[in-house]
This record gives structure tokens, sequence and C-alpha cells, in this order.
């Protein structure tokens, strides 16, 4: 009975340390996902994160495609390349803009992306002490001419 007693107490005192805890958050805003035309194998999703402590996104995934990827484009040697990157440093209370330079890439669609539509991705991140985090997010199709954003990719 002691045993049990004891047990008891142990597990109310861990529940009433986590009661105050703070669950990290990553909030994502300005999300969509450009349309693609007939044939096309692949499209991108831009947003903005943030996070309310150090993380990182480690990947994403979506039904929509077969893989999807975080890239990063760059001007090497005169030329642009894109690559897929395995992490992105979200540092805690900055807005990084996944608007250009970098971007969640979506390739082999199973079907065309079309404006008015929407597409799910869900955001793998790590948080602060290294926990694994998901994060839906329901981007809306805009046309293919769409702008990206001014940020660029850069972080604000």
């Amino acid at each position: 009975m002691r045993t049990l007693l004891g047990l008891v107490g142990i597990l109310a005192a861990v529940a009433t340390a986590n009661v105050g805890a703070r669950q990290p958050s990553l909030t994502v805003s300005d999300a969509w996902a450009r349309a693609t035309v007939e044939g096309q194998t692949g499209s991108g999703i831009f947003l903005r994160l943030r996070s309310s402590e150090d993380a990182q996104l480690v990947g994403a995934s979506s039904s929509a495609a077969e893989r999807v990827e975080i890239h990063e484009m760059r001007v090497v040697n005169g030329m642009m390349t894109m690559r897929r990157i395995e992490r992105l440093p979200l540092p805690a209370e900055q807005t990084v803009a996944l608007e250009h330079d970098y971007h969640v890439m979506l390739i082999g669609l199973k079907r065309p992306l079309q404006p008015g539509r929407s597409v799910v991705v869900t955001l793998h991140w790590l948080d602060a002490t290294g926990m694994r985090r998901a994060t839906d997010v329901v981007a809306p199709i805009r046309a293919l001419n769409a702008d990206a954003g001014s940020a660029k990719g850069k972080r604000e």
C-alpha cells in the first residue's frame, strides 16, 4: 500500500511539474503552392515559419507527391542551382521565409495542382531538445505566374 501511495505521489509531482511547461510551437503563415500544368511532376510550396524556440526544419511529407524535400537555390559559378538540404535552422522568435532561396519541393506529383484548390503538407521539425514534431499545413494553390514573395528566402 505504501508503495502504491508513493507511486501516486511521484506521478502527481511529475504532472504538476509539467503543467507549467511551455510547449514549443511552430507558426506557419502565408503558405501557398504553385499550380502546375498537365505532365508537370514537381512544384514548390512557399511559406513563412516562426518558432517559439530554436528549432530545425528537417523534412516534409504529403500524400500529393512521391517525395517532399527542403530545397535551397543559389548561384554557383554564375549558374542558378537547386539542391536538397537536410535541415534548415529556425532561430527562436525569428521569421524564416521559404519564398525563393528556400522552399519546400513536391516531387513526383500524383496529379496536377489546380488554382483554387489546396494541398496539405506535413512539416517535420526538431524542437530545442531534439524532439521530433510535426505540423500540418494547408497550402492554397495559386496560378503559375504568382509571385513567390519579396523576402527571397531571407530571415527577418
